[in-house]
């Protein structure tokens, strides 16, 4: 053979020769901890890492709309009655569940499990209530065994809720994580054969990624589910790279060891401007840092030492050394960005002698001295909580009031607020739905005093009327009135030291393609691509 006629024969094997297997793309989120766990019904903290469930609603929020893929839950439709009581929802068909532990379940997603994933939270007689500690604190917190009387399977693909008044934010709220469904088939396994924690260790859902493995304070790793609903995702394999230390994920993120990192220190903003390989994505956030007093206990009791200790901290050197810039003054507990921010209120200035005739007022001339709890991680709200808590410290040793600053292990350190074990503690929010109840109910109602999120432990009776009656009317105008109203009693009363919004920033690497920063803090790598 010629070797003319070599070459042809090549060309044409080269030809019908079948494509060769693309690699697989892997795409790196540098994380800053570990999680609390895998089921978002249990924590709010912002670090409960589980794309193995969805909620039956999502938000379309204004970013969603923007996106190239509509967010979409497991509902395709819903109505609500004219008085605002009852809420009928047409569940999507042919949605698979997913997972990589040993049972898999045999039948697609359906009314079953929703019925599963609401009754655990609401029946304190269900069999799964008290699994895994049995603690609710989003359901709790929101008042939801208040608000939902019962909840019906009309069959296989419609489920309704009927509530026991009218609740504006309704659907709002249930489009957070903590309502994500869970198979009810799954459940029933774990039940019967002795394990029912096992649901809330290795998860089965609906969503676009399966988790593979976990290793403590390490690695978690997932792929992408081949069966999502919505197609499966263009990255094959999504790895957190749990890295505590913000200068080590900046230093990981320029060595292309990860694509995608979380909370930057706000020394290195301007160097990731400037880095070619570095896109830095920001937005106003829709977030608030606080300090909070444990009211239950004294002399926090006294509406005067809280007040005290407002005038007592200088907010604007706070901005600038911790945020470096990347913040602003917070005088409201919702942030300027979400409707129905009182911008009339008036804060508390920088005023030490103020302070001490407060003191002098509630009788404690000479001082006292208390606790000051600092969070032992980088949060959005708080870039450096550490850094914080001595400035407050110092301001407030000016006054004579002598602060020792205590941290524990993040978990821990949520545990313990709960409990109430401090006096007071560095804490943030950020919002889940764009709803003001989200933060003004959510962190400082009675209810959540009790059970949830306010680690503030105040319950103010005309405060809480206020929020109560803004729920349960649905005109935007009227709950507005309310909320700006909750939000003058708010400052009088000063359960909070209300701190900082902070800008969100979030570098990423040119070549990934489709991320966004989420309003609502959240990561999410559906839709993601690498180039």
């Amino acid at each position: 053979m010629s070797r003319r006629q070599t070459a042809v024969v090549l060309a044409l094997a080269a030809l019908l020769a079948p494509p060769l297997a693309q690699a697989a793309k892997t795409l790196v989120y540098c994380s800053e901890g570990s999680p609390e766990g895998f089921n978002a019904q249990f924590y709010t903290a912002g670090t409960t890492f589980d794309a193995a469930s969805q909620p039956i609603y999502n938000r379309l929020t204004e970013f969603e709309r923007g996106a190239t893929t509509l967010v979409a839950g497991l509902a395709e439709s819903w109505t609500i009655s004219p008085d605002g009581l009852v809420y009928t929802f047409n569940l999507r068909k042919g949605v698979k569940f997913h997972t990589t532990a040993k049972f898999r379940p045999t039948r697609d997603f359906n009314a079953d499990d929703v019925l599963f994933s609401f009754q655990r939270q609401l029946d304190p007689n269900h069999p799964f209530h008290k699994v895994s500690g049995g603690s609710y604190e989003y359901f709790e917190g929101m008042d939801m065994p208040a608000v939902i009387d019962r909840i019906e399977k009309l069959d296989d693909h419609t489920v309704r809720f009927t509530l026991k008044r009218p609740e504006a934010p309704f659907l709002a709220n249930i489009a957070m994580d903590f309502a994500s469904i869970m198979s009810a088939e799954y459940a029933d396994a774990m039940l019967k054969a002795g394990t029912p924690e096992v649901i809330d260790l290795e998860p089965v859902g609906t969503g676009p990624f399966q988790r593979v493995a976990y290793q403590k304070d390490a690695v978690i790793r997932y792929k992408a589910n081949p069966d999502y609903w919505r197609g499966k995702a263009p990255i094959d394999n999504l790895v957190f790279a749990i890295t505590p230390d913000a200068s080590v994920r900046y230093a990981k993120l320029d060595a292309n060891e990860c694509q995608v990192m979380s909370y930057p220190n706000p020394a290195d903003l301007d160097r990731m401007r400037q880095d070619p390989k570095v896109e830095l994505l920001s937005q106003p956030g829709l977030n608030i840092g606080y300090l909070a007093f444990n009211t239950r206990k004294k002399p926090f009791d006294d509406v005067r030492v809280r007040q005290a200790l407002n005038f007592a901290v200088n907010k604007a050197a706070i901005i600038e050394a911790v945020y470096q810039g990347a913040g602003t003054v917070a005088k409201n507990p919702i942030p300027p960005t979400i409707w129905s921010y009182n911008d009339a209120v008036q804060d508390y200035a920088y005023d030490p002698q103020r302070a001490k005739q407060l003191l002098q007022q509630a009788g404690l001339a000479d001082g006292f001295e208390t606790d000051l709890w600092a969070m032992p991680v980088q949060r959005p709200y708080n870039p450096n909580a550490r850094r914080m808590a001595e400035m407050i410290q110092a301001d407030w040793a000016k006054i004579g009031v002598k602060a020792k600053i205590v941290s524990y292990e993040w978990g821990e350190y949520l545990k313990r607020l709960k409990a109430g074990d401090h006096q007071t503690a560095l804490m943030g929010w950020t919002g889940d739905n764009g709803d003001p109840d989200n933060f003004l109910a959510t962190l400082l109602s009675c209810e959540a005093a009790d059970n949830g999120s306010n680690y503030a432990k105040w319950c103010f009776q005309p405060y809480q009327d206020l929020v109560t009656k803004a729920r349960q009317v649905s005109d935007p105008a009227e709950r507005t009135q309310l909320y700006g109203q909750a939000q003058v009693v708010f400052k009088e009363q000063a359960p909070w030291i209300t701190i900082a919004h902070s800008v969100v920033y979030q570098p990423v690497r040119k070549e990934v393609q489709g991320f966004r920063i989420h309003p609502f803090g959240l990561n999410l790598f559906y839709g993601v691509d690498l180039k």
